[in-house]
């Protein structure tokens, strides 16, 4: 679960300071996060169907080794369109551990079980994005850029021995499932048409690129806009994620007494009103850091209760094709995300503005779907 935000998060702090050494510009630094975006949308698409029909670990394997292999890549190249490339199969190979550790939460727990699980996953993706701006941080005091990404092979590396030798199999080979591109297709198909699935999927997937928007446009707007240093920015960074963290466990606590969909409900809600107000206080005060930070820190707090209610009211019904519906979820969420991030690198806007105006959007949206998809569709039965 931590490689994506470990391979985003913790070379933020270096984004500017490479695109000067790579002789690039501003927007070419920013499609390498899109590239990596892309990267973790495909992917999963290809590793949802492997893991249903071969079991949960062998796809892992060989993604954990690309990630490695690609991580060196980045850290030897000279040229930022390479490094746009490896960035790109530096992602393909991440992204198996997110797919394999969602489809093993679902092989292993009920609806009310699983939302409890991810919540707890978050604290994951919440401690990553504390430790990785500040690690990158440390790093580039006294380190190259490249430092980064070696650190980042090594921790691929590491993660492999470590599931070679201890990760137990949640979900055993099934040989008579179809492994041919028609039956692909199909399966995704009958996800695409559940209403029920295709309301969580798409409202979560669009709050979660407000928090891509912030994260491929945050460098620039609160280091050069600002000017805050890396090692600043990389507390700010922080304090968002332990925001991210505290709702997370609050929403495990929550959860003991109201159900995953009112949950989301209250979520979708708070995003809409927060992205609104984050808009609101720039553009009234637009050089203010705290009328940037206080409503920017609530929209990323309350992500950590729509994603892992929304993560279990979309694989509820599919115990049977757990994998494929954990990749089409995680498919659905970055290939906005690479979107956000190519409409940010294309606005080349270092003011809070655009930021401010993208989140507000991504808020105001994922309550539309919430609510447009929920009109009238039927809950399907346990």
């Amino acid at each position: 679960m931590a490689f994506a935000p470990l391979s985003i998060d913790m070379y933020l702090p270096a984004l500017p300071r490479m695109a000067i050494a790579l002789r690039g510009s501003t927007a070419q630094a920013q499609y390498t996060l899109a590239a990596f975006f892309l990267g973790l949308s495909v992917g999963q698409l290809f590793y949802g169907p492997l893991t249903d029909r071969f079991g949960r670990k062998p796809p892992l394997y060989f993604g954990l080794a690309l990630f490695t292999a690609s991580s060196v890549g980045c850290a030897l190249t000279n040229r930022l369109d390479a490094l746009i490339l490896l960035r790109l199969l530096q992602a393909l190979g991440g992204c198996a551990g997110m797919v394999v550790a969602r489809a093993m939460v679902r092989d292993l727990f009920d609806h009310q079980g699983s939302a409890r699980i991810l919540s707890t996953l978050m604290l994951v993706m919440g401690i990553a994005p504390i430790l990785a701006p500040l690690l990158g941080s440390l790093l580039l005091a006294v380190l190259d850029w490249r430092a980064i990404f070696v650190f980042l092979a090594c921790f691929g590396a590491a993660c492999l021995s470590v599931s070679l030798r201890g990760l137990p199999e949640s979900h055993q080979p099934d040989p008579g499932r179809p492994w041919h591109l028609a039956g692909i297709l199909r399966t995704y198909a009958r996800l695409l048409v559940d209403r029920h699935y295709l309301r969580h999927a798409l409202a979560s997937a669009m709050a979660w690129s407000g928090m891509f928007a912030y994260i491929s446009a945050s460098p620039f707007v609160f280091m050069q806009f600002h000017g805050l240093s890396a090692q600043a920015y990389g507390w700010v960074f922080g304090c968002n994620a332990a925001g991210l963290i505290a709702c997370s466990q609050l929403n495990v606590r929550l959860l003991r007494r109201h159900s995953p969909e009112r949950l989301l409900g209250w979520g979708y809600w708070a995003a809409a009103g927060l992205g609104l107000t984050l808009m609101v206080c720039v553009s009234v005060a637009p050089r203010s850091l705290v009328g940037l930070t206080l409503p920017l820190f609530g929209y990323i707090a309350v992500l950590g209760a729509i994603g892992p209610n929304a993560s279990a009211g979309a694989l509820r019904h599919h115990g049977d094709r757990a994998g494929a519906a954990a990749a089409l979820l995680g498919t659905l969420q970055f290939a906005l995300a690479a979107g956000i991030g190519v409409v940010m690198g294309a606005l080349q806007n270092t003011t809070a503005g655009a930021l401010a105006g993208v989140i507000a959007g991504c808020g105001c949206l994922s309550l539309a779907l919430h609510v447009a998809l929920g009109l009238g569709a039927v809950q399907p039965a346990d």
